[in-house]
């Protein structure tokens, strides 16, 4: 097995020369043997070895002697372990989750924790074969996608799974071969658990039928990993022909294969860290249709208004804000000061030559000495207007937000300055006909943002 799981770990480059690893411990058969494959590969590598365990404080003085079995096996390696323990039902209690997801979140956030204490180590977890197949079997079950039926990966980030390519068998046999000790959970012996359902009563009816249902199972989640890498990279590339000012463009979206819709709909929710289920996907292309919205939960709401979907937070736009220039300019802008037709100061000095700090002067740049003490930079109020630098047409903020096609829930978050009603610039818009510069005048003027 060492021969095999050395080849795999070369042809999938978990490992480089000089690595530090943090294998995560928990003294069962997997994780033991996983410890020893990294010590019999260490001189072939020459990675620094630690380790971590994570008491869950469920099965009392069992969890304790795992603790102390794990730290002896530790000192007689010389290999230095990081150890914490929680009260996790208590936790999962208050948090509202169940004691296996709390437990894993606890547990995947010590290792973290720990990881990033050694200066960025790659974390090992003992994941095998087996472990795939039951999460392939449970996701299934779920009604997972294409995601869902890829299994367990290899490598997420910087956390790897070695043992991947071997079965549980093929482990505990290592584990006789070489004479190492291990223990035994014992709630991994009984029904409780969802995972322990599927290891100790369907995999053995599939095995029946198939003895080798482990490895076919992963060989079909293999590629499935493949198809979900691919739908990924195609959808990313149409999200981003998709983008616009404040979204993406929804008819750009409609025209996609469907599993790509689907696809660049749930990287949308990703993206915006939005909750992300089957539902919602759909309720969301539906939406797309008919220019509707959909709430997900979460405190995010899918909006689909003029033809542009965004995923809004619930609380954008509840807070309203209106600060005097002069005292935003305290710390922020850029004052440009012109003499004789030229730039004659930027302060602060920013990384751009002239031709780019005049393009910025006259998109972004007012003049001082229309700034007063009257002169906010503030959200939308009713009655404001905005005259066309270019053109010197004048219309109100409302009809011109409706003609750029700002989205309605972004309206009030957009800064705007100016004197009454009269708007002298728009974020992202630029500076009105009456705030706009004049580089023909020498004097001083602000940039506000490009």
């Amino acid at each position: 097995m060492l021969k095999t799981v050395g080849h795999f770990i070369a042809e999938q480059n978990l490992l480089e020369k000089g690595d530090k690893v943090l294998v995560a411990l928990s003294g069962g058969a997997d994780s033991v043997a996983l410890l020893h494959i990294f010590i019999s590969l260490k001189e072939e590598y020459d990675f620094e070895i630690y380790a971590a365990h994570f008491n869950h404080g469920i099965r009392g003085e069992e969890a304790d002697r795992d603790e102390e079995f794990v730290r002896a096996l530790c000192e007689r390696q010389g290999i230095s372990l990081y150890h914490e323990k929680a009260d996790v039902p208590s936790i999962a209690s208050k948090t509202g989750e169940s004691a296996e997801l709390c437990g894993r979140n606890l547990r995947y956030g010590f290792l973290e924790k720990a990881a990033r204490g050694l200066g960025g180590a790659k974390i090992a977890t003992a994941h095998h074969r087996d472990d795939n197949a039951e999460t392939v079997l449970w996701n299934l079950t779920r009604g997972a996608g294409i995601g869902g039926l890829s299994g367990i990966p290899v490598r997420r980030d910087h956390i790897i799974r070695p043992l991947l390519c071997v079965s549980r068998g093929e482990i505990e046999e290592y584990c006789r071969e070489n004479g190492l000790m291990y223990v035994t959970d014992s709630t991994n012996l009984s029904d409780d658990y969802t995972r322990n359902k599927l290891r100790h009563q369907v995999m053995p009816v599939l095995g029946e039928l198939n003895p080798s249902v482990g490895e076919s199972i992963a060989n079909t989640s293999a590629v499935m990993r493949e198809a979900d890498e691919y739908f990924n990279q195609i959808s990313e590339k149409e999200l981003n022909n998709a983008k616009t000012s404040y979204g993406y463009d929804c008819g750009s979206l409609l025209r996609l294969e469907p599993i790509v819709l689907k696809y660049a709909v749930k990287k949308v929710l990703e993206n915006a860290r939005a909750p992300v289920d089957f539902r919602h996907i759909a309720l969301i292309i539906e939406a797309m249709r008919r220019n509707g919205a959909v709430n997900l939960g979460g405190g995010f709401t899918a909006s689909c208004a003029q033809g542009i979907l965004r995923i809004v937070p619930d609380t954008l736009g509840t807070e309203q804000f209106c600060v005097p220039l002069i005292e935003y300019l305290q710390t922020h802008g850029t004052r440009v000061t012109i003499r004789d037709g030229k730039l004659f100061e930027v302060v602060p000095k920013i990384d751009a030559d002239s031709e780019k700090i005049n393009n910025l002067l006259l998109n972004h740049g007012i003049p001082c000495d229309i700034i007063s003490c009257d002169t906010l930079i503030r959200c939308r109020r009713a009655g404001d207007t905005f005259t066309d630098r270019r053109r010197g047409v004048t219309k109100t903020l409302k009809k011109l937000m409706n003609e750029l096609k700002i989205p309605r829930e972004l309206r009030d978050t957009i800064p705007v300055i100016a004197n009454g009603s009269t708007i002298l610039w728009i974020q992202g818009v630029g500076t009105s006909a009456q705030g706009k510069a004049d580089l023909t005048r020498d004097g001083e003027y602000i940039i506000i943002g490009g």
